[in-house]
């Protein structure tokens, strides 16, 4: 199933796979996202995060799940009699988690939304409702959520082999980002890999070339990210690009080629061209690669979860691990306040 958010003036989309497809694990992937499920588990208290619409067995598990591990206090959005009998027929205990008796999804997102708004929730979990609706109510012009950012996905990585979580976005929301849009996708990356504790990224800014050609319009940009980085107008992280993907994340390759840069062959955040590219960068790693994955989106006001049944229960509880220290950084440092 592929879903596709669009918004006038904002050329975006979001792809979600709900193929019934088990994702290897792997020791390397376990370790680093163990670390995230930890320590979220230690914050004082568990994030108040709306799950829109748990309807459906998978979603309203994983919103449970996450809860009996101490990652977040759920307040589940939907109907409420569909969800009370599916915690029967499924043996869930629904616990102290809070339900709010709403007719549609649509309702519910909105619901959610207003209640971030209100400041009761501090995260939104994507339930088993289309990603448009939610996405559309999140980013609704008075109602909404949202920031002078744009809008943006990141998926979070653990690869065999490689020593560093690993970032790749936007491989989710904006199909054909401009440069502008470039700018807050890179930005958002890396405050979120601060905002985790993970320190200053190094990001390779992708194409298929390491050089500057202006037929390639991605590697233009690239080279235009790397003078905003210098300028300031891109903070906290160390760019470089243009970069093809063997330099970006191989030593050797980075070295046979010449390239002498703090980024090459250690990148830790991988910043595709567009969509498409990103998409398949990342849906390479998790299904050929053996990587373990975790997704969030950034940009709004509050972190916003979106994951799918095809999710290990690992990765689920990664997401709202990662969703709920990014959210709790964000409150310490009063970060929303600079959007």
């Amino acid at each position: 199933m592929t879903e596709v958010f669009s918004k006038e003036s904002v050329s975006c989309g979001y792809v979600q796979d709900a193929a019934e497809m088990t994702v290897p694990a792997n020791q390397k992937s376990h370790q680093l996202f163990e670390s995230l499920i930890a320590r979220a588990a230690r914050l004082s208290s568990p994030m108040s995060t709306g799950v829109i619409w748990p309807c459906e067995q998978h979603a309203l598990e994983g919103a449970l799940d996450a809860a009996e591990h101490g990652l977040m206090q759920p307040v589940l959005i939907g109907d409420k009699r569909t969800i009370t009998q599916l915690a029967e027929a499924c043996n869930y205990d629904l616990g102290k988690a809070e339900i709010i008796d709403v007719p549609t999804p649509e309702a519910a997102a909105t619901q959610g939304v207003s209640l971030v708004r209100e400041g009761r929730l501090r995260t939104l979990m994507k339930g088993s409702l289309h990603t448009d609706i939610l996405m559309h109510a999140v980013v609704a012009p008075d109602q909404g959520l949202r920031t002078n950012r744009r809008v943006s996905h990141v998926f979070l990585l653990a690869i065999p082999d490689y020593s560093d979580l690993v970032f790749v976005t936007d491989a989710a929301i904006n199909i054909f980002p401009d440069l502008e849009a470039k700018r807050d996708i890179v930005q958002n990356a890396i405050d979120l890999h601060i905002g985790l504790g993970l320190g200053e990224p190094r990001v390779a800014l992708l194409s298929a070339v390491e050089v500057v050609n202006p037929k390639i319009p991605g590697t233009v940009d690239a080279a235009c990210l790397c003078k905003m980085a210098e300028r300031k107008q891109i903070q906290g992280g160390i760019l470089d690009g243009p970069l093809a993907m063997d330099n970006a994340v191989n030593i050797e390759a980075a070295r046979i080629k010449g390239i002498e840069s703090p980024v090459a062959g250690r990148a830790q955040i991988l910043v595709s061209p567009d969509l498409e590219s990103g998409n398949m960068l990342a849906k390479n790693m998790i299904f050929m690669s053996h990587a373990e994955s975790a997704g969030i989106v950034l940009g709004a006001k509050v972190p916003i979860l979106l994951t799918s049944r095809a999710d290990s229960v690992q990765a689920r509880l990664a997401s709202v691990a990662v969703g709920a220290l990014y959210a709790d950084y964000l409150a310490r440092n009063n970060v929303s306040q600079k959007y």
